[in-house]
């Protein structure tokens, strides 16, 4: 007999079974709950991760742009110190006296007394820190280097003629008053100007009803003009780089601002930025430095100009570029489609505007100039008259001239300007063309049919207006839509607004630590208009009626 007494196993009834799988069932949904969670926290972690990966490329990025910055600046302080130490040894050793305090400061080889070039970098340096209280202090050496000077010679240095001001004697004719924005160009006599220009104004000793003063700007306002407006800054954009241009797209809805090596768009309304537009088969060894953009009129498209001879051509959508027009031979420095979209204009150092069929990449004319009387006639700014007839160019060798888009052929040549053009736009009319200069003037010019035969004098007597004011170069200038007003960037880092019938200035606006590169007025129905600086900043601003 066995020693042990052996129980039967008795089989687990139905209830324990359910009851047992329950328990299994309830430890698997904990388990998949927790898993749940853990697939969240992973995914949070990942999106954080990612988020703070994008900021770190945008730190190296901006890191990288000073560090460049840097660079630049040092090399300027080496030169502008070595030029000094030669002119204390020459002084020293009975040599050519060192330049007196009025005389154009710069850096660079050339020696003094050899006239200084007003522009000395191909490429524009960073900013100086620091902002002023009050009016703009005079121009420094390291102001000479602010904006992106837009035009090497063929040798790859930069040449402009020396600035020079306008001679004294009768004003030009002065325009029919009123503020309607269709008025004809009759000339009434001579023009009131502001003596002395706004710049020249203490803004404390300045009524309060003729300033608006905001955190960091301030707008004069003319006392010897009616005031028709107020103004107000409605956003700043911040980069890592100079501002060379900014742009409106037609509608008014976005904005985009040409930087180094990117352009970026932003949402006028919300200052979301919507797109940042980079080829990164460009490089990142050196400076490529975006000096024009320009939208196709149905917002889709936007067309840069930079450096590198190639005109990019973007779906901003998608961000990706849709096509590259290749042709030039030096930088691109001006862009402008029509307004029905058909067609892109740029313009070049290498002396040429072309007419593009930019939609299948054919070059339809090349606007060549060839009077070789000037050492360098590049091509700065181009600009098509609202009915696309028109094509109007200035250039480095101090005049202007119109095409005839359809054809190609020259119609007219604009001469007056004292030194270089780096800026031409159409007023509404397309009858009125509007340049801006480094003599630190403005001109309004009538232009004739656009059948008649091209000849080298038909610019005397077309100048209809003279606007003086600006105490630097006027390097950008744009109209507003109803004609009503011209907006003028200068590198004395003002902005000012000008009556077209009068030639008197509305209001000066000092918005900026730097040299104002380019303005532009926004085609929609918000009165709004953008200044691009060296100060690094894009700005969009906000300009209204008074009221009756």
């Amino acid at each position: 007999m066995s020693v042990y007494n052996h129980r039967p196993i008795v089989p687990p009834t139905p209830s324990r079974l359910i009851e047992l799988l329950d328990a299994v069932k309830s430890e698997f949904d904990q388990l998949a709950q927790e898993a749940m969670v853990c697939k969240s926290q992973r995914d949070e972690f990942e999106h954080k991760m990612n988020s703070q990966i994008q900021e770190m490329n945008l730190f190296q990025q901006n890191l990288i742009d000073l560090e460049r910055s840097q660079q630049i600046i040092k090399k300027q302080y080496e030169e502008e110190i070595a030029r000094l130490r030669q002119q204390l040894d020459q002084l020293q050793h009975g040599g050519a006296p060192p330049p007196t305090s009025n005389a154009p400061m710069y850096s660079g080889s050339n020696a003094y007394p050899q006239p200084a070039p007003p522009m000395l970098d191909s490429k524009p340096p960073a900013h100086l820190a620091g902002y002023p209280s009050g009016p703009p202090p005079p121009p420094t050496s390291a102001h000479l280097s602010s904006a992106p000077p837009p035009h090497p010679t063929a040798a790859g240095t930069p040449y402009m003629n020396g600035s020079s001001p306008l001679p004294t004697g009768t004003p030009p004719p002065q325009m029919t008053s009123g503020r309607g924005g269709n008025e004809s160009l009759k000339p009434v006599g001579p023009v009131p100007t502001a003596n002395p220009p706004l710049a020249d104004f203490d803004p404390e000793n300045v009524p309060a009803n003729m300033k608006v003063e905001g955190q960091d700007w301030f707008a004069l306002f003319n006392p010897k003009a009616q005031r028709y407006l107020k103004v107000d800054l409605l956003h700043t954009f911040e980069h890592g780089s100079v501002v060379c241009c900014v742009k409106f797209s037609a509608d008014g809805r976005y904005l985009a601002a040409g930087c180094n090596q990117a352009t970026y768009v932003y949402d006028t309304v919300t200052a979301v930025r919507v797109a940042v537009l980079q080829d990164e088969n460009a490089g990142r060894d050196g400076d490529l430095y975006i000096r024009s953009v320009s939208f196709s009129p149905d917002g889709k498209h936007l067309a840069t100009g930079a450096e590198d001879k190639q005109i990019r051509i973007w779906d901003i959508g998608k961000k990706r570029i849709r096509r590259v027009l290749q042709g030039h031979e030096q930088d691109i420095y001006s862009l402008e489609f029509s307004r029905d979209g058909r067609i892109l204009v740029s313009g070049s150092g290498d002396r040429t505007a072309r007419i593009w069929d930019w939609q299948d990449g054919q070059c339809m004319h090349v606007l060549r100039i060839k009077d070789m009387d000037q050492k360098d006639p590049g091509v700065t700014s181009v600009a098509i008259s609202p009915d696309g007839r028109l094509v109007a160019a200035g250039s480095l060798d101090k005049v202007v001239r119109v095409w005839d888009a359809v054809t190609g052929q020259p119609l007219e040549r604009l001469d007056g300007h004292k030194d270089s053009v780096y800026s031409v736009a159409f007023m509404p009319d397309g009858k009125t063309l509007i340049s801006g200069s480094l003599d630190k003037t403005l001109r309004m010019w009538a232009l004739g049919t656009h059948d008649r035969a091209y000849a080298g004098d038909r610019g005397k007597n077309a100048c209809k207006q003279v606007f003086t004011g600006h105490k630097d170069f006027v390097l950008s200038v744009a109209t507003t839509p109803d004609g009503n007003w011209i907006v003028s960037g200068s590198k004395d880092r003002g902005v000012q607004f000008w009556d077209p019938r009068t030639g008197q200035t509305q209001f000066m606006l000092q918005g900026h630590k730097n040299s104002v590169i380019s303005v532009a007025t926004s085609p929609g129905r918000s009165p709004m208009f953008a200044t691009g600086s060296g100060d690094n900043r894009a700005r969009i601003w906000r300009y209204e009626s008074l009221g009756p």
